[in-house]
């Protein structure tokens, strides 16, 4: 029994150790990229930064990629219309995706599970065959070089109407029942009972809205031609054709780009698995 107990034991010790390593490898292997990335936007003009064998570590580490930027480049006019352009995305699809997916949930009509998997059928349809048709609508309506032209395509997704509507159907519905007994309507309910307690699943919306829209670069490029209007990404890929021999200033501008994106995550991330496994409920 003794000689069992101990191979047990040492089996449950060989698997951690063998599950550590291949999730620490799994981390090199993910944050490899953005720390080559941060490295060359670190490294000053005199390094060779394709010298062989590559080093990882700049030999004088200095901070004049980025001054030198956002000097040369309109960076911060940039930042702002990325800002303007996600957080509107993020506002507007996080509410409108919680008022579709609130009747869907909650409300007994004929036709509700076709209509929910008539949603859910449009994930399988690439923004690329509707960008001509949205493209025309938005000239129509006078949308090109707004951020309001940049924004609409975005603000209601499949993904968020079943996030929300299966973040719902985790509430008890005799919450509903206590609140209409107090005199609230529907709109109340969402609003004062539901949307509070399903803080993780907008939480995980928020970041998923935010990553998109903050890296989008087909839809933007498309609806906007004036240079005041670009976000990053867009401007990005100018610095690109700008500096085309100097990757340190292209790995500068990229880091900078990255940096609202890690903050949000890091400020959010106690929500996101929460959020993530409410919406993974079944009905």
């Amino acid at each position: 029994m003794a000689k069992q107990k101990k191979l047990s034991s040492n089996r449950q010790i060989v698997k951690k150790i063998s599950s550590y390593i291949l999730l620490i490898a799994i981390t090199l292997f993910m944050i490899g990229p953005f720390l080559w990335l941060l490295s060359t936007s670190l490294k000053a003009g005199s390094e060779n930064i394709f010298q062989y064998p590559p080093k990882l570590l700049p030999e004088h580490p200095t901070l004049s990629n980025f001054s030198k930027v956002m000097e040369v480049f309109p960076f911060w006019r940039y930042l702002f219309n990325s800002v303007v352009v996600s957080v509107l995305t993020v506002v507007l699809n996080v509410l409108f995706c919680s008022l579709a997916a609130y009747p869907l949930a909650r409300m007994n009509f004929k036709g509700k599970n076709i209509i929910f998997i008539l949603i859910i059928t449009t994930m399988m349809i690439p923004f690329q065959l509707l960008m001509i048709p949205v493209y025309i609508i938005s000239l129509k309506l006078g949308l090109q070089n707004t951020y309001l032209g940049m924004v609409l395509p975005h603000v209601t997704t499949a993904f968020g109407v079943f996030l929300m509507r299966q973040a719902f159907m985790t509430v008890p519905k005799s919450l509903d029942e206590s609140a209409r007994m107090d005199g609230a309507n529907s709109f109340q309910i969402w609003l004062r009972v539901l949307m509070p307690l399903v803080k993780p699943a907008m939480v995980t919306l928020t970041i998923f809205t935010f990553v998109s829209a903050w890296g989008d670069f087909l839809w933007p490029l498309i609806i906007v031609n004036e240079q005041e209007m670009f976000t990053l990404p867009l401007g990005l890929n100018m610095l690109s054709g700008t500096f085309t021999s100097d990757w340190r200033l292209i790995a500068a501008g990229a880091i900078i780009s990255m940096i609202p994106i890690i903050t949000i995550f890091l400020l959010l991330q106690r929500h996101f698995i929460g959020g993530a496994m409410s919406g993974a409920v079944k009905e």
